[in-house]
């Protein structure tokens, strides 16, 4: 993996690998790798890298150290937005996600040990989540008597059930989803072991990378798009995606590239 220097940051590790994935790593480990304002505007920028570089095509989302994947807002750096005006305060993970960065190249995240309260900004938006067996996903909102609202509602968006958030927000810390659970309700798509988390992650993004761009990115678009519109306006746009990220009559897609051997 190739890291150019412009992109080296304090929170966050950031490359772009010869199969055209770029890896995103939480990099603050000492603190759980819960986001600050750092953290936050770093990932704002990166994702406008993601975004803007047409030689990336996918982008897996990891992080350092055993403990955790994230646990979300770093309560003892402050609440770096209090001195604003109230009608100008904006959701403080807004910047961590693709999909608010207006990025719509496929996104797999890959939660190790804790992912609780704000660390679900990174599951959230992302396209393919999976997660190694030692993962629990809590949220301590409820703890400290702290509304929980934009987390659960994301984790809503993303099919999950009801009831199932609701226990997760409503429970603290006395309600922890496990690996399993997580798959059987569909917060995760696949569970690993440990030690294979980050390999199977880059695997499924290196399959996707091989893929057309102009295809990819319009399903990302479409399907996450829809989630906002009737079922006749989410027809109509997608149609229109055809039309613009589809091949002309007569011009073939290109096939897959082979796999590199270490994924075969």
């Amino acid at each position: 993996m190739t890291t150019s220097d412009d992109t080296e940051s304090s929170t966050v590790e950031f490359g772009v690998g010869d199969d055209q994935v770029a890896t995103i790593t939480l990099n603050r480990p000492e603190r759980m790798n819960a986001f600050n304002e750092t953290m936050a505007a770093e990932m704002d920028r990166i994702w406008g890298i993601v975004r803007d570089t047409d030689d990336i095509h996918a982008v897996v989302v990891q992080a350092n150290g055993e403990r955790a994947f994230s646990t979300g807002l770093d309560i003892s750096a402050g609440v770096w937005w209090a001195d604003r005006n109230i009608w100008n305060h904006e959701d403080p993970g807004t910047s961590l996600g693709p999909r608010h960065n207006l990025v719509w190249k496929p996104v797999i995240v890959a939660v190790n040990g804790m992912c609780a309260g704000g660390g679900m900004y990174f599951v959230n938006e992302a396209d393919i989540v999976i997660c190694s067996d030692d993962a629990t996903f809590f949220d301590p909102h409820a703890n400290g008597g702290i509304v929980s609202a934009l987390e659960p509602i994301g984790m809503v968006k993303r099919g999950v059930p009801l009831g199932e958030v609701m226990r997760w927000a409503l429970m603290g810390t006395d309600e922890r989803i496990t690996a399993a659970t997580a798959k059987e309700i569909g917060l995760v798509t696949e569970v690993v072991a440990v030690d294979d988390l980050r390999a199977r992650a880059h695997d499924i993004a290196a399959q996707i990378a091989a893929r057309r761009p102009e295809a990819v990115q319009g399903t990302v678009r479409a399907i996450w798009e829809s989630l906002d519109m009737t079922r006749t306006m989410a027809l109509q746009n997608g149609m229109a995606y055809t039309h613009i990220g589809n091949p002309r009559p007569g011009e073939r897609p290109p096939r897959p590239e082979k796999r590199p051997p270490h994924l075969r």
